[in-house]
């Protein structure tokens, strides 16, 4: 017989497992974690967060925790596509932010938010079957020192690109493996000499690299100190020889990739200090993007759902906001007040967003490849990147914001996360970002008159209901989903039955009417 029953399983406790269970924590929904690891990883991967993840962030009273600077999230000034410098400076309404933060203090942090909202997670213990029946899904997992079942209303898989869960329940993976990339990366210490104090890199006998990626005539060049003291360097090859799979990564190897796609030697050492560092070897890379993100109560999300590859930085903002997306949604079915159909819109809003991810990561990765054809593609990419309008376009294309949910309601805003405003409230000066800490739902009355906030009433177990002004207000009024989405935004005696629909439609029928 089962263990015990629970509402939500998640599978992995990486970055956007913990988010997903600190979302329902904060609904009153507390999931139980498995994570096949004894310990959150060291393994440095990701080495920050870029798009509007940054924004996420900060409406959960996150952002500065995790390092932000004082104050709102500022967007970046410029950044990279294809190792090509983007200017935003002439971007209205940039949405491009960043911060520097390394997977594993990530996973840290996350884990301690988890802690203390009262979540339970299980180190050391690996999900190795699952059965649905009955709107149940039973769950065997295996621990440090037995094997047991868990019931479960839904199970969340969050357990990466190779998904037992996702394989398990037969969901297909379609998408393309370029077999022939290769890929070498190590943290160093180079000479001080060779720095340029900007970010770049002097080459003996080359010259000036900067920052981040670099294409050569043969090959892909990283240089990206993200740590004093402790830089990343990286190669790309194309048609390199392949490595036995058991052949162990070294400097050595890293050396000699350095000198094939550079031409000349880059002195590099082992990096100070004990570590966890970077060094290892990856061949080939997948892009794929799962053709559902839901079967029955199992649902994908992060790299279960999408693969890709790391240019650009898109992995963490795709997956944290899956998870923003998902949690609400599934603790308003647990909590019993989730209109029909609700779960199955995660599906419809996310999916979209993966395969523009899977595009501008395969068009950044064909852009880095070797032959005076690309060399010349990319001058010419360079002079359009210069326009104000595409780099406007590139900056919503990797912030995510370029697509709009099919939210139900015609308002420009609607569909679109929540524009970065300040309000007068009878407390004082507040930020939008400031009113959604909770993850629950927001009406804001921007105007004295109108009845909207009455009109909510019946949703104040879910809604919460903020009167305010503001200078630059967009509308008279706006009703914010807890992911930070509009879901309607309306003007004073022209809008009233609109916002009774989206209500109904977001948050479940009125208290007075279930």
């Amino acid at each position: 017989m089962p263990e015990i029953s629970t509402d939500v399983v998640i599978s992995g406790a990486g970055p956007n497992g913990l988010l997903l269970a600190c979302e329902l924590a904060l609904a009153g929904v507390r999931p139980i974690v498995l994570e096949k690891l004894s310990e959150p990883s060291a393994e440095p991967k990701a080495n920050g967060l870029v798009g509007q993840v940054i924004r996420l962030l900060d409406m959960r009273g996150l952002y500065h925790e995790f390092g932000g600077a004082p104050g709102a999230p500022r967007p970046m000034p410029g950044y990279l596509f294809s190792g090509m410098p983007v200017s935003f400076a002439e971007v209205a309404n940039n949405p491009m932010y960043a911060l520097l933060i390394s997977q594993p203090k990530l996973v840290r942090l996350l884990e301690k938010r988890a802690r203390e909202l009262g979540i339970e997670i299980r180190w050391g213990h690996e999900l190795t079957d699952l059965v649905q029946q009955d709107g149940r899904v039973t769950v065997t997992v295996t621990g440090p020192d037995r094997q047991y079942d868990l019931t479960t209303t839904y199970l969340v898989a969050a357990d990466g690109g190779k998904s037992f869960v996702r394989k398990h329940t037969g969901i297909e993976f379609p998408g393309s493996t370029n077999a022939s990339k290769l890929v070498r990366m190590a943290h160093v210490s180079v000479p001080a000499e060779l720095r340029t104090g900007d970010g770049g890199i002097l080459i003996p006998g080359l010259g000036r690299l900067p920052f981040g990626h670099n294409r050569l005539e043969r090959g892909m060049f990283i240089f990206a100190e993200l740590e004093p003291g402790r830089p990343l360097v990286a190669t790309m090859e194309f048609d390199g020889d392949p490595v036995p799979e058991d052949t162990p990564m070294t400097l050595d190897e890293l050396r000699a990739s350095l000198q094939r796609v550079l031409g000349v030697d880059l002195p590099i050492a082992p990096p100070p200090g004990s570590g966890p560092h970077t060094l290892r070897r990856t061949e080939g890379q997948n892009t794929r993007l799962a053709e559902r993100y839901r079967d029955g109560n199992v649902f994908l999300l992060g790299d279960s759902a999408h693969v890709h590859s790391a240019m650009g930085g898109p992995g963490l903002n795709l997956g944290l906001q899956d998870a923003a997306n998902l949690g609400w949604k599934l603790a308003a079915q647990v909590n019993g007040w989730a209109p029909a159909e609700l779960l199955d819109t995660y599906h419809r809003e996310r999916y979209p967003v993966g395969e523009r991810v899977m595009m501008h990561s395969l068009t950044q990765l064909a852009l880095m490849a070797p032959g005076p054809e690309v060399t010349a593609l990319r001058e010419f990419m360079g002079e359009l990147l210069e326009a104000p309008e595409n780099a406007a376009h590139i900056a919503h294309l990797l912030a995510g914001s370029d697509i709009r949910y099919d939210i139900g309601d015609p308002h420009p805003l609607s569909g679109r996360m929540v524009p970065e405003l300040t309000l007068e409230t009878s407390d004082g000066p507040t930020r939008i970002a400031d009113l959604l800490h909770s993850a629950r739902g927001v009406l804001i009355q921007l105007t004295e008159d109108g009845g909207f906030a009455d009109i909510a009433g019946g949703w104040n177990d879910r809604v919460d209901t903020v009167i305010a002004t503001c200078p630059d207000a967009p509308a008279d009024a706006l009703l914010i989903r807890p992911d930070g989405y509009v879901a309607w935004a309306g003007e004073v005696g022209t809008d009233d039955d609109r916002l009774r629909n989206a209500l109904t439609r977001w948050f479940g029928s009125a208290r007075d009417s279930r």
